[in-house]
């Protein structure tokens, strides 16, 4: 792959296509900034006054879930020469989190709109008391920064494609790695549109993204249509007919197969995905805190349910995945030079930009047939899928910090000046002109922490690049980061939920513990297996340091030491036992090969043992508590 290459397929997007995204881009600014108006507290700027409506947080969720990751990736799936390269992918959306959705709805938007929270780590805390909202808090933070970090990697990678020469003119010129330019230059916007107005000017911005999003998926199938000699009856024929899919080629929806080492099977969709789903809807602040933005319980739930509807952007990016498998299947009208064997019509620059990264094919399309001026309307799309879900997770985290760390340090600091407040709730107490200050003050923290986990997330995006390797595709990596976490989360709300009579001491133990089981289930590396042994014997050192410190009045409501002992011991030892022994071994071109669960068993099983060791660890609450 030459630089020359490279410049030529890049050099295709023209002054018009650079007018289109600066215009979109500066058409979004102001929209968000019009639409946000003052945020004179802090529950303006992370809850939007609660009085948002629900299709416009419909809409934030839809472009949130599909984000760049689900628009530029999917397309790439269905394009691969593989026998699962076709639409079982959409089993987990059309059922999956379909069924989790409803679950949500009717379930937890209940219990969250029992009073006024910020977050379910809200939730949790004041179930199991508040050192659970620090650590779920914690989990939250960790797992959004893969997740998300996976995201604007992604959108880099298509930024290296269309902005090659200027890239590598900076690299060439400052030695700072062309990757690390674009990241900047997403993080940048990012973080700027987050400052203009908080979560309002997200989800306003989300909803304009959602009809780009649409609009670019029904141009982009109606372009790679008009490119196949034969229009949608070919694309169709050769997708109904690719044998390497099976009997219905690209459009297989089922896969009834019984292997657990497949990700997108029928059984998948409906136990896993719905029992994951179920975390990233409900127990996920990335997600969850549009859902507090609506005035009622009502709202809520038809923002979540009817934001069902993104399915059909999917299924459409899924049909460009088709198209794009025809039209490069096909014998050119004029022979191309270095064509791909697999794939006549990738030839030259688009097939060296192919061969370095698999999933960037949909954006080589893209440059190379889609007209000017909507070549520009898509990729400013892509582009600002990545700040939507980049300032999406900024406002979460951001607040999710705040409510855990920053409120509770500044209550007791107000308490020692003899003023008792809650931060989260009315501050008129402290007076006119003393409120207004405090309200300055939160909204001022607030801001900064956007910035600080600005440079975070663009730090561990750049990290992403060298995970990556480990995963089939960078959509599998973007939905496999945030599994690390997800259980313990899902975990933390049942055990605040349901009528169990216990503390979080537990879960305090058993979160973490959850993150790790999955690390060393997925990880089977001499250096995770060190990793491994040594979170075991930090995991030891604390257990036997809180006991010495443990007060007989705090120990009094706990099952006896050597009973939690011996629970705890066992839990530790499914680390190891992971990390060593993957679930079946198998031998490839005279190899044993480790072989383990995909992404969608994170989830569910982190669950189950944060659940399991939560209340097994967990203290007794008396009968007369309430709490």
């Amino acid at each position: 792959m030459t630089p020359a290459c490279l410049a030529t397929l890049s050099g295709q997007f023209t002054w018009i296509d650079w007018l289109v995204v600066v215009g979109y881009l500066a058409l979004t600014t102001v929209l968000g900034a019009k639409l946000a108006g003052r945020q004179s507290n802090i529950r303006d700027f992370f809850l939007g006054g609660r009085k948002l409506p629900w299709y416009a947080v419909s809409g934030s969720i839809i472009a949130t879930e599909i984000s760049a990751l689900t628009f530029v990736s999917v397309p790439s799936i269905v394009f691969k020469l593989d026998a699962q390269a076709n639409f079982t992918y959409l089993q987990l959306g059309v059922i999956g989190t379909f069924l989790a959705r409803i679950i949500v709805g009717y379930v937890l938007v209940p219990a969250y709109y029992k009073r006024e929270i910020y977050s379910p780590y809200d939730y949790m805390g004041n179930a199991l008391g508040g050192n659970v909202r620090t650590m779920t808090s914690v989990l939250f933070s960790l797992g959004g920064i893969l997740g998300q970090g996976a995201r604007v990697y992604l959108t880099a990678e298509v930024l290296m494609v269309v902005l090659h020469d200027q890239l590598m003119g900076l690299e060439s010129s400052t030695h700072i790695p062309a990757l690390a330019w674009a990241i900047f230059f997403i993080g940048a916007v990012s973080v700027g549109w987050t400052l203009i107005g908080g979560i309002t000017t997200v989800i306003w911005t989300d909803v304009l993204l959602f009809l780009v999003f649409l609009v670019g998926a029904l141009v982009a199938l109606f372009v790679v249509a008009a490119n196949l000699h034969g229009g949608f009856a070919e694309m169709f024929r050769v997708g109904w007919e690719a044998q390497e899919s099976g009997h219905w080629g690209k459009f297989t929806f089922f896969d009834f197969s019984l292997d657990p080492a497949r990700q997108y099977t029928i059984w998948t969709a409906a136990i896993l995905s719905t029992w994951g789903s179920l975390g990233a809807y409900g127990t996920d602040q990335l997600l969850a805190q549009r859902m507090f933005c609506c005035k009622d319980e009502r709202d809520a739930r038809w923002a979540i349910i009817s934001s069902t509807a993104s399915q059909f952007v999917t299924i459409t990016v899924m049909l460009v995945g088709v198209g794009l498998f025809a039209y490069y299947r096909q014998q050119p009208d004029v022979p191309g030079v270095n064509c791909h064997p697999d794939y006549p019509a990738l030839c030259g620059e688009a097939r060296a930009m192919f061969d370095t990264k698999a999933d960037r094919i949909f954006p080589i399309f893209i440059l190379q047939k889609i007209p000017t001026g909507l070549r520009g309307l898509i990729i400013a799309g892509i582009f600002a899928a990545a700040i939507s879900s980049l300032m999406g997770i900024l406002t979460a985290l951001s607040q999710v910090v705040m409510s855990a760390f920053y409120n509770p340090l500044r209550e007791r600091q107000l308490r020692k000046r003899g003023i008792v407040v809650s931060l989260t709730g009315d501050l008129e107490c402290l007076g006119e002109h003393a409120s207004s200050a405090e309200d300055r003050r939160s909204v001022f923290v607030g801001r900064l922490m956007v910035i600080f986990w600005g440079v975070v997330l663009c730090l561990m995006a750049y990290f992403a690049k060298f995970v990556a390797e480990h995963y089939k595709s960078i959509l599998d990596l973007g939905l496999a980061m945030v599994g690390y976490t997800a259980g313990a989360l899902l975990a933390g709300f049942a055990l605040a939920f349901f009528p169990l009579r216990i503390d979080g001491r537990g879960f305090m133990w058993s979160g973490p513990l959850s993150a790790f089981c999955v690390f060393a289930l997925v990880w089977h590396e001499d250096w995770s297996h060190w990793v491994c042994w040594l979170a075991v014997g930090c995991f030891l050192i604390l257990w036997i340091n809180t006991y010495l410190l443990q007060s007989e009045e705090g120990a009094r409501n706990l099952p006896s030491f050597s009973v939690r002992t011996l629970y705890f011991v066992l839990g530790l030892a499914l680390m190891p036992l992971l990390s060593y022994f993957a679930f079946w071994n198998a031998t490839e071109a005279d190899k044993t090969v480790m072989h383990t669960l995909p992404w969608p068993w994170y989830a569910p099983v982190g669950s189950v043992i944060a659940f399991i060791w939560g209340y097994l660890l967990a203290g007794r609450r008396p009968a007369g508590d309430t709490e």
